[in-house]
């Protein structure tokens, strides 16, 4: 009996697969480590324990710390999973149809951010808009400002005091997940159970904390968070640490609903936070393009910008958030701090954020000429075709933006591919040896690209994809690989007859170069608006390509009977020059091929698509 009609092996593959990914993972065991390292430090070794003072049980509070972290950090993870299944394959026409307003553009990046839970994965995504020439800087200036105000969230949702309804929350997301065979239900189910996890998360490190009520030390700690830059410094340090702003924000509100900080001093440490982002955006360009640094320094400059901005007016921003948010007058004062402070420090973050974008964002201008400044464009020369430039790994979880990617990776080969095919001709009939040299080094690039496209497909063919995205990575891997042909047809076949021509010193007439030259023009044209609908997903170039095969047929036709009359044409080599121009047809014709299918596996991807979305409206 298979897996697949056996639930609990099912569920029990799924949990343990995605355990694997969020903790089996080399780079999550050593944030996790790191994570609870830090706490266990942050509340143990940071001070000194006094003899007359009663220690709590430390080993028993770390561990559940480092365990409602955890928790926390895999309810994260499981509802932006969640979220982006669900909302991902509207997020990049969001994008597709931002304006040059910067106002849509900020609100574009607050909502892309908010549904995917990342303003890191928002920021790749704007590079590859950048690379491919769809967005400018100045736009991605907007969408990056935006991306700090979807940040908050995350602070929003910890907030709520609902943490005695994880469990429910628990139960009602798994039996959604476990019972239903609707995909887009299934999703909303580990949604809920994700949300839940975080609450359950938060209630442990809240529960682990509450011993520290009575412990001098760290109550005497916590007091010196008052001052704003020691808070700052040590938010920024652990977000830094664990590159989570969303664990420091979590842990602030629950150290704020057990009555540990003050109002002014939970704001300092959330602008901390903020700042401590800023060290995941520059991890994540180091090696990238020049946009991609640019966009992380962008990032950078605006986060440490708003903080130093606002560092002189905490007191203020407390009294303002303290009139506007919700106060439980019913409870006494040490019981009121812990109940309200946590809704006004998320509130806090949200107008902080908030209110720096509307700040800033007459500056727009300003900040993109002050990047390029700051990282000037290298010679062209100077980048390698054969290192991919959007192949990002943070975007497979989002498969729905990592099949975009891919797409404009697959148009960046292309682009080779049509520069091979724009000197080949030139190169054969001029006998120029150089230029057909140096097509083959391109078709060295083609291939290297090829394998790096190929290999991106497969890891994300291993992710949890819906029936249309796993039928749109198949279709990408026909166009890759025809592409990948297509390119060793031009390098192996028509460089092969250039060298012929060379060593047989045939002569091909001029009105045979005429002929050649007028289809060669044709068949480019169809692989350039092949690549085109493959970086657009233009279906509308797709069916013009389709629709020129009634014109190249009568082109070939018209090719066959112009070299029937020069079978017999009074010229030396007479049929040895017949055949080598019959197989440059030939070769021409089979290019056309490649450039049909390219279309219709483009058309058949963008119609799938479309009916998808139809359905979804």
């Amino acid at each position: 009996m298979s897996d697949s009609s056996n639930p609990g092996k099912e569920v029990i593959g799924n949990v343990t697969s995605q355990l694997l990914r969020v903790i089996g993972h080399p780079a999550a065991v050593f944030k996790l480590i790191l994570t609870g390292f830090a706490l266990f430090v942050f509340c143990h070794s940071a001070y000194a324990e006094d003899p007359l003072t009663a220690s709590p049980d430390w080993v028993r509070m770390t561990i559940q710390l480092f365990g409602g972290l955890a928790l926390f950090l895999f309810g994260m993870e499981q509802m932006a999973g969640a979220l982006k299944s669900v909302a991902g394959e509207r997020m990049k026409l969001v994008l597709a149809k931002l304006t040059s307003n910067r106002f849509m553009g900020a609100i574009t990046g607050a909502f892309v951010t908010a549904v995917i839970q990342s303003s890191s994965v928002t920021t790749v995504l704007v590079v590859g808009f950048i690379s491919a020439g769809l967005m400018s800087m100045a736009q991605s200036v907007g969408v990056i400002m935006g991306a700090n105000i979807g940040t908050t969230i995350t602070a929003q949702i910890v907030a709520f005091k609902i943490t005695k309804y994880a469990m429910l929350m628990v139960a009602v997301g798994f039996g959604a997940w476990f019972f239903s065979n609707n995909d887009r239900i299934k999703h909303y189910g580990a949604m809920i159970m994700g949300l839940g996890l975080i609450f359950f998360g938060m209630s442990i490190m809240s529960d682990a904390m509450h011993p520290l009520r009575t412990y001098q030390p760290f109550l005497d700690l916590m007091v010196k968070m008052e001052n704003p830059f020691i808070g700052i410094i040590i938010a920024a340090l652990f977000t830094a640490l664990v590159q989570s702003s969303s664990a420091t924000t979590g842990i602030v509100i629950v150290m704020a609903s057990q009555g540990f900080i003050t109002l002014p001093a939970g704001i300092a440490l959330a602008f901390g936070a903020n700042i401590g982002t800023c060290v995941t955006a520059m991890l994540a360009a180091i090696g990238k393009p020049r946009e991609a640094i640019r966009a992380a320094l962008v990032h950078v400059l605006f986060n440490i910008a708003g903080v130093l901005l606002w560092i002189a007016f905490i007191p203020h921003l407390a009294e303002m958030v303290m009139l506007i948010s919700p106060v439980s007058s019913d409870l006494p004062e040490s019981a009121r701090l812990a109940a309200d402070t946590p809704r006004q420090i998320a509130n806090a973050h949200t107008i902080f954020n908030l209110a720096n974008t509307l700040i800033f964002i007459g500056f727009i201008g300003s900040f993109a000429r002050l990047v390029e400044i700051l990282v000037p464009d290298k010679p062209l020369e100077e980048e390698p075709i054969t290192k991919p430039r959007y192949l990002d790994e943070e975007l497979l979880e989002t498969p729905s933006l990592a099949l975009d990617m891919a797409r404009l990776e697959i148009s960046r080969a292309g682009t080779q591919v049509e520069a091979m095919l724009t000197e080949i001709m030139p190169a054969m009939l001029d006998s120029d040896k150089p230029k057909l040299a140096s097509i083959r080094e391109m078709d060295e690039k083609v291939d290297v690209l090829h394998q790096h496209i190929v290999s991106y497909l497969g890891r994300l063919s291993r992710k949890a994809l819906s029936e249309s995205q796993s039928a749109s990575i198949l279709r990408l891997m026909s166009i890759v690989n025809d592409l990948e042909n297509l390119a060793d047809l031009i390098e192996r076949d028509l460089v092969g007859l250039g060298h012929k021509i060379i060593q047989e010193q045939l002569k091909i007439s001029p009105e045979t170069q005429r002929m050649l030259h007028h289809l060669h023009t044709q068949i480019s044209q169809a692989v350039a608006l092949a690549m085109r609908a493959v970086k657009m997903h233009d279906q509308h170039r797709a069916d013009q390509v389709i629709g020129m095969k009634t014109t190249v047929d009568q082109l070939f036709d018209a090719a066959s009977s112009h070299q029937a009359t020069r079978l017999v044409a009074d010229a030396p080599n007479r049929l040895s020059t017949y055949t080598l121009e019959v197989e440059i047809i030939e070769k021409l014709r089979r290019i056309y091929h490649f450039a049909d299918r390219i279309a219709q596996l483009v058309e058949h991807d963008a119609s799938a698509i479309g009916e998808m979305e139809a359905v979804t409206d």
